[in-house]
C-alpha cells in the first residue's frame, strides 16, 4: 500500500510539472473562496438585519451588532482585497486595499436602497408572494441580486477575481448567474430564477421582470480576449418583461422600453419600444403592443 501511494505521489507531482497553468506554487497567496463565502454571508446579514440570523436582533443592540459586522467584514475583506491587488503589484498594498474596502462599505446604504426597490418589484410582480419577509427569506433572485449589487461596486474598481468569486458563490446557491459587470437599475425582479444568465456587459433598465431560463448572452466568443472590454451583451430598457426560456444575444441588441418578449424566443436583433415578440406556428412575430391583433388578450401568467 505504501509503495502504491508513493508511486501515486510521484505521478501527481509529474502532472504538476506538466500543467503549470493549473498550479499556484511559489506564487502569490490568492483570495480564499471559503473566506469570501463567509464574507458574502455576513454581507447578507448586514444588508438584511434579522433575516439571516439564527437569533433575533433587538433595536437596543443594533448599533453594537452593526458596528461589529462592519469592522469584521472590513478586516477580512481587506485581507482578501490585498491578495487580489497583489496579482498586479509586487507588494501587498495594504493601505490601498483598506481604502477600497472603506469606499465599498460606504456604498452599502445605496445598495440597500436598490434592494428595497427589488423587493417591491418582487411583491408587486408575483401574486404568490406573501410579503417582503417571504421574498427576503425564500426568493433566490433577491440573494443573487444582493450579492451582485455588492460585487458590482467592487468590479467598478477593476478589482481582480473577488467580484466574480462573489457572484459565483451566489450562482452556486441560487442557480442564477449574474456577472458582476452587469449594470442593473432599480426594481429588478426574476421570478423563479433557475437558469438565468446575465452577461458582463448587459445593461438592464428600471422595472425589468424576467422568468426562469432567460439568457442575455454574447453573439460569439470566437474572438476570445480581443473582445475584452467591448459591449457583447444586450441592453434591456425600462419596463420590459421577458418570459421563460428566452435567449437574447448581441451587444448591439436593444429591447425597447415597454416591450414584452414571450417564452422560448431566440432573439438576435433589436426590437422597438412597446413591442410584443413571440413565436406563432414556428414564425417569430413582432407586433406593436399599441396596435396589437384582436386575438391578443394580455400577458402570460406563470
Amino acid at each position: 500500500m505504501d509503495k502504491d501511494l508513493a508511486s501515486i505521489t510521484e505521478k501527481i507531482l509529474a502532472s504538476y510539472r506538466a500543467g503549470a497553468g493549473m498550479n499556484n506554487i511559489d506564487g502569490s497567496n490568492l483570495p480564499s473562496k471559503p473566506a469570501l463565502a463567509t464574507i458574502c454571508e455576513d454581507l447578507l446579514q448586514l444588508l438584511f438585519p434579522g433575516f439571516h440570523d439564527q437569533e433575533p436582533i433587538h433595536s437596543r443592540d443594533l448599533r453594537r451588532v452593526t458596528s461589529h459586522r462592519i469592522f469584521s467584514i472590513a478586516d477580512r475583506l481587506s485581507t482578501e482585497v490585498c491578495k487580489s491587488l497583489r496579482l498586479n503589484e509586487p507588494e501587498c498594498p495594504q493601505a490601498k486595499a483598506e481604502g477600497m474596502v472603506a469606499e465599498f462599505l460606504n456604498t452599502l446604504p445605496f445598495a440597500r436602497q436598490q434592494l428595497q426597490t427589488d423587493i417591491e418589484a418582487g411583491f408587486s410582480g408575483d401574486p404568490a408572494a406573501g410579503g417582503s419577509d417571504e421574498i427576503i427569506l425564500s426568493y433566490p433572485y433577491l440573494e443573487a441580486i444582493a450579492i451582485q449589487r455588492c460585487a458590482h461596486l467592487l468590479y467598478c474598481h477593476e478589482l481582480p477575481l473577488i467580484p466574480r468569486m462573489m457572484t459565483e458563490w451566489a450562482h452556486s446557491r441560487t442557480g442564477i448567474d449574474i456577472h458582476p459587470g452587469a449594470h442593473i437599475k432599480s426594481h429588478f425582479f426574476i421570478d423563479h430564477g433557475t437558469g438565468v444568465v446575465i452577461g458582463e456587459t448587459s445593461v438592464i433598465g428600471h422595472h425589468v421582470k424576467m422568468y426562469q431560463g432567460v439568457s442575455l448572452v454574447a453573439r460569439s466568443l470566437a474572438g476570445g480576449q480581443a473582445l475584452k472590454g467591448k459591449k457583447r451583451h444586450p441592453t434591456v430598457e425600462d419596463h420590459v418583461t421577458i418570459y421563460a426560456g428566452t435567449t437574447i444575444i448581441g451587444g448591439d441588441t436593444v429591447i425597447g422600453e415597454g416591450s414584452t418578449i414571450g417564452a422560448n424566443v431566440f432573439l438576435t436583433h433589436s426590437v422597438p419600444p412597446r413591442s410584443l415578440v413571440f413565436y406563432e406556428e414556428n414564425q417569430l412575430r413582432i407586433y406593436d403592443k399599441d396596435k396589437r391583433p384582436g386575438e391578443w388578450v394580455g400577458d402570460w401568467v406563470i
